[in-house]
């Protein structure tokens, strides 16, 4: 076996230790709760996971080759498909959710941080299942690459590629000098906010294990509730205020905070990044707009609930976690539309959060700007610039290919799941909403609903869609191509 294969392996082996180790978690909630068929389960796949890699690490020592940036997409999307398999398999062993394409599902949905469910009964569900459900959120909402590469120089592998093919967006700056610090205080970071958000939620009036599940599902902007109708069963405003401000943090670019907190550029130097101004922006205009909508076709009867409801389900839909405290299928139709169109906007790069990404659609903006300007004015020099400094333009034209993918792989992922026979709405949004990591659809894959009625050729469909949109599309689809398995290119 080749050296870097090695190294691939020894990556896989790596992440399964920590597939283990964060099953201990829930293993211990089974015990609690005395749920015997899932203590079983998560002590089964915890084992084997130990008992290989373990056997991984003893048998394939580090090579010496250099790891490429071919190398960091074929780790990648090996580690996602691994984690889904794995972490599917406690559903499945525990009875809770017995059908493989279900099970597979719900774990894709968890690890890329999508929060469609399957489930049509979530709260039937025993605790540590759901406990390991929404955890899933939390590994795959930062990634589990990003963890692992903080551990890679232990295991004698460099982790720059690896990091360039999982980091979200199209600007990837590393805020130190080695990668392995990068990650190791991006993770300070991600749990400092797991940590305040949890103790705000337990405040508000959560138990500590609400508290802990809505707070995986809010951090790593994922969804996932267990409770059937989601946040909603928490009638407290602060409950909504609060989620609402971690999702808007969850959506924002952590390499900011980064700089800002940990290297002491001050919060300043966050909002006055260009895309943080523009996903602020976008949010506002669209709360406000369907605010109004809703306000004024209701009669303006409840403006304090109608304003609230409105700000938490603009926040959820764009930063891409999913969560619902209304029934938007019953908005009227320009406020759908309002909505709908926050599926293709997202967080921002360097963020929790799925979709576009808002920089790609601000550069886009920039870009049809200066085409109208170049009609008018077809001698002038208008560069492209992001935060005071000009774009290349490969990188612009990295940006556009990504954006004509991603609707030629929604129209792809839609005339597939046209086989189901749903209606319009409901086939594009679940497209959609897959491709962008959302959950939600609208339809018959509304808040209120569920993906459960899709055939299992359907959900193998949106698993794929979810994988392949956490991983931005290119990570996955770089692997369909010939040129790619060319060992002499980079």
């Amino acid at each position: 076996m080749r050296g870097k294969y090695r190294d691939f392996v020894r990556i896989e082996g790596a992440v399964l230790l920590i597939l283990a180790a964060a099953m201990t978690i829930p293993f211990i909630l089974a015990l609690y709760y005395r749920e015997k068929a899932s203590a079983c389960a998560f002590a089964a796949v915890a084992a084997f996971c130990v008992l290989a890699g373990v056997m991984i690490r003893i048998a394939f020592k580090p090579s010496q080759e250099k790891f490429k940036s071919r190398d960091g997409f074929f780790v990648v999307s090996l580690t996602w498909l691994v984690c889904s398999i794995v972490g599917a398999m406690p559903f499945i062993i525990s009875g809770a959710i017995p059908s493989f394409a279900d099970a597979l599902f719900e774990s894709c949905s968890g690890f890329s941080t999508t929060g469609a469910s399957i489930l049509t009964d979530i709260e039937s569900l025993p605790k540590s299942v759901l406990f390991w459900r929404s955890f899933t959120h939390w590994l795959g909402g930062m990634g589990i690459i990003v963890f692992v590469m903080a551990l890679l120089p232990v295991l004698g592998i460099s982790g720059q590629m690896v990091a360039y093919a999982e980091t979200p967006g199209p600007i990837k700056d590393k805020v130190t000098a080695h990668f392995s610090d990068t990650a190791k205080g991006l993770y300070r970071l991600y749990l400092a906010l797991t940590a305040a958000e949890a103790v705000l939620l337990r405040i508000g009036g959560m138990n500590w294990y609400d508290a802990f599940i809505h707070t995986f599902g809010t951090v790593g902007t994922g969804g996932f509730s267990n409770y059937n109708t989601s946040v909603a069963h928490f009638t407290s405003p602060y409950i909504q205020i609060v989620i609402i401000v971690f999702m808007v943090l969850a959506g924002m670019n952590f390499n900011l905070y980064y700089v800002g907190i940990i290297q002491k550029h001050g919060l300043k130097s966050i909002f006055r990044d260009d895309e943080t101004k523009f996903y602020l922006t976008v949010m506002g205009i669209a709360a406000a707009a369907i605010f109004l909508y809703n306000t004024i076709a209701d009669g303006f009867r409840d403006v304090g609930g109608t304003l609230l409801s409105a700000a938490f389900q603009v926040t959820s839909i764009n930063t891409t976690t999913g969560f619902a405290t209304d029934d938007f299928e019953l908005w009227p139709t320009f406020s759908k539309m309002v909505l709908f169109a926050m599926f293709f906007f997202g967080g921002c790069s360097g963020s929790t959060g799925g979709g576009i990404k808002c920089v790609r659609i601000l550069v886009c903006m920039k870009l049809l700007r200066r085409s109208f300007s170049l009609k008018v004015h077809p001698n002038r020099v208008v560069p492209l610039s992001l935060n005071g400094k000009e774009l290349p333009s490969d990188v612009i034209i990295k940006i556009t290919n990504f954006i004509f993918t991603y609707l030629a792989v929604l129209f792809a992922g839609t005339l597939l799941l046209s086989v189901d026979n749903m209606d319009f709405i409901s086939t594009l949004s679940g497209a959609a909403s897959c491709l962008g990591n959302i959950g939600p659809g609208f339809g018959l894959l509304g808040p209120t609903m569920n993906y459960s009625a899709l055939s299992a050729f359907s959900k193998y469909v949106c698993s794929f869609l979810m994988i392949a949109g956490r991983l931005e599309l290119f990570t996955v689809f770089m692997l369909f191509s010939r040129r790619y398995w060319n060992s002499n290119r980079v």
